[in-house]
């Protein structure tokens, strides 16, 4: 067996048993002189592609994934909900955004009060964490998103996240089109 098919064996068999995505340094660290991670990473990426899972990096490193096309009919597998409250998700995008943000910085955003078990709930889920507190009367914390809030949503980095004003000319063309012809026609 050559070089290169035991690097990329060994490799995969790191990814698959790893919880967490795998950065490439670590990958490379374990690989030695044996062979390049970066070439070993893109031919895995390549002999998985059209299978069942694929091989995806994000800012947190390297992972296999469900293939996307797959996601829907996996769901019934794991019934938990995932499901974040509007005004969770509300919160996840003002600190996403405007990061590193405080609480009273996301209440004036939204236009209404940030509940603690909110930020208790994405905390415990690993997707923001405290960066530091800001540098007024109170000290109040400042709050940013994590490497896992990244990888949940596929993000590579946060110059991913779509630019503000894509999104509203999205939302606010597709609602224009509704209210313009209510019939669909």
């Amino acid at each position: 067996m050559s070089d290169m098919s035991e690097a990329e064996r060994l490799v995969e068999a790191l990814l698959f048993a790893s919880p967490e995505p795998v950065s490439e340094a670590r990958i490379q660290q374990l690989l030695g002189t044996r062979a390049e991670a970066r070439a070993v990473l893109a031919r895995l990426k390549a002999r998985y592609e059209g299978h069942g899972v694929v091989l995806e990096s994000s800012r947190a490193g390297w992972a296999f994934r469900t293939a996307p096309d797959l996601a829907a009919e996996l769901a019934h597998i794991d019934p938990r909900p995932r499901r974040l409250s509007r005004a969770a998700l509300e919160t996840l995008a003002v600190i996403a955004y405007k990061q590193p943000v405080t609480r009273a910085e996301i209440e004036a955003v939204r236009g209404v009060a940030v509940s603690r078990g909110v930020l208790d709930q994405l905390l415990e889920l690993g997707l923001i964490a405290p960066r530091g507190h800001k540098e007024v009367p109170g000290r109040p914390v400042l709050w940013g998103t994590t490497p896992r809030f990244l990888d949940v949503f596929g993000l590579a980095s946060l110059d991913d996240l779509p630019r503000l004003e894509e999104f509203e000319e999205g939302l606010f063309a597709a609602e224009g089109a509704q209210r313009e012809d209510p019939s669909g026609a």
